[in-house]
């Protein structure tokens, strides 16, 4: 590492202390170069949020599947542990049961992040909105401000990439108490029975419908008043968050193939009857007193969501902590307007990450920062700057959110998870490590977990350079 110098002390500036804001101030203080992390809440508030923490979760408490051998979201899980990530050291530390995902307590998990970020020396807290491009002495900035970028910033980003603004709609989950659970129709199980203990098999709350139940709870979701925005309604969802009414008005079986599938389950209170569906609840806080209905973002009006949900046999006395909602989110058309190095092309000391760039999920965000902390780091520092390999998780994202899409037109780049389509092909193993063909469904787990293997060999290769 060069000497340092009084060009390298000068901070860097992070905007937005969400998952990618706070994880790329991590990177940059963990490489020894200050930076101040800007976050608006707690001077002006967002429609979503209801603290004023870094690193706030909204949508879920859900970092997903766990899985790094043959589920590309537990990959980025390992390699941003690899890369010293404090999103995924305080998830770790604040886990919750979740069979083979994990899930975390969102309040204790914030204040975990919160607190480190503000012990740390090198990192200064700055509450205020940055209601504009920063000024230019800010020579090296990151803007992190995530779905629910301030509108007098959003302007101003616009303005500078001269694109038509791209937006979907993202919905929130209802959470109830556990205690207003009616445990003589629900039980506990984890689909499947998965999980390596007994916590992780019993994770789940399920309460099961008959046909009659299912059609009734269908005609009442369409039937229902919703939320709307009439000035966009030509602003598509993304498919990864659809609110569970536009889910049902794509069909009456839809949500029977989706959240509500009653595959992998069986009724301890009705052992012989197969349910028609079934509702899960996944705990959303550590002391398990509060359970969010998984895969039920809506935009049903709230006085209807009370109504309806209790019309699910289990939940018909159910008290809710938090009513489901809906926000708007915005993204930049990334593939034209952005370098691998996550670098605005008209103005490269601005980088931008998170959400904002067209990554979903909150993994997937939190990654973005880490990279673009790492490279803003290794610039004021004099360091080489080489992206990850495209065939790790990270690589991947990167890959395809700066180039990997097939065309940058602004009407057809959207919000895209992590998922093997992304990495470079690799031809499924044939035999095992006995020698044995592998055939069926066992192929793709394999060539999943060759994939996975590659991606941790390719990145210690990263790192280690």
């Amino acid at each position: 590492m060069p000497p340092m110098t009084e060009q390298a002390l000068k901070p860097i500036h992070v905007i937005g202390g969400g998952m990618a804001g706070s994880e790329a101030a991590w990177q940059i203080a963990s490489a020894g170069v200050p930076v101040i992390l800007h976050e608006m809440r707690g001077v002006k508030e967002t429609d979503a949020h209801n603290t004023d923490g870094l690193a706030e979760l909204v949508c879920s408490n859900s970092f997903r599947s766990d899985d790094a051998q043959t589920n590309a979201v537990g990959l980025l899980h390992e390699e941003m542990r690899r890369c010293n990530s404090i999103i995924m050291q305080e998830g770790d530390n604040n886990r919750l049961p979740a069979g083979g995902a994990l899930a975390v307590d969102r309040d204790l998990f914030s204040q975990a992040v919160t607190r480190r970020l503000s012990e740390h020396p090198l990192v200064t807290i700055e509450r205020e909105e940055i209601p504009s491009l920063p000024p230019q002495d800010w020579d090296s900035v990151i803007v992190a401000t995530g779905p629910l970028t301030s509108e007098s910033l959003s302007h101003a980003i616009l303005d500078e990439t001269g694109e038509g603004e791209l937006a979907f709609f993202d919905a929130i989950a209802p959470v109830v108490y556990r205690e207003s659970v009616d445990m003589e129709k629900a039980w506990f199980q984890s689909r499947y029975d998965k999980g390596e203990t007994e916590a992780d098999r019993t994770a789940y709350l399920n309460c099961p419908m008959d046909e009659d139940q299912y059609n009734a709870f269908i005609d009442a979701l369409l039937d229902s008043p919703k939320t709307e925005f009439k000035e966009w309604e030509d602003t598509p969802y993304f498919d990864g968050c659809l609110p569970i009414e536009v889910m049902a008005e794509r069909g009456r079986e839809t949500l029977r193939h989706g959240p509500m599938k009653p595959v992998g389950l069986t009724n301890p209170h009705q052992p012989d009857i197969k349910a028609h569906a079934i509702v899960q609840l996944r705990q959303d806080n550590a002391l398990g007193t509060l359970f969010n209905l998984v895969g039920f973002q809506t935009k049903m009006r709230y006085g209807a969501q009370t109504d309806v949900f209790r019309m699910i046999p289990g939940l018909e006395n159910a008290q809710f902590a938090r009513l489901g909602g809906i926000h708007r989110n915005t993204f930049l058309n990334s593939p034209k307007l952005l370098d691998d190095q996550l670098r605005l092309k008209s103005q490269p000391r601005l980088r931008f990450a998170g959400q904002l760039i067209g990554v979903e999920g909150y993994v997937e965000s939190a990654s973005m920062g880490l990279l673009a902390g790492r490279f803003a780091a290794a610039e004021r520092l004099g360091q080489p700057i080489t992206t990850p390999p495209a065939t790790t998780a990270l690589g991947a994202l990167i890959a395809h959110i700066t180039g990997g899409h097939i065309t940058s037109d602004k009407h057809s780049f959207q919000p895209m998870n992590v998922n093997f389509g992304l990495f470079p092909h690799m031809d499924a193993p044939s035999r095992d490590a006995e020698g044995n063909r592998i055939r069926g469904k066992a192929k793709s787990v394999a060539k999943k977990r060759a994939m996975s293997a590659r991606a941790l060999d390719d990145l210690a290769g990263w790192l280690s350079a």
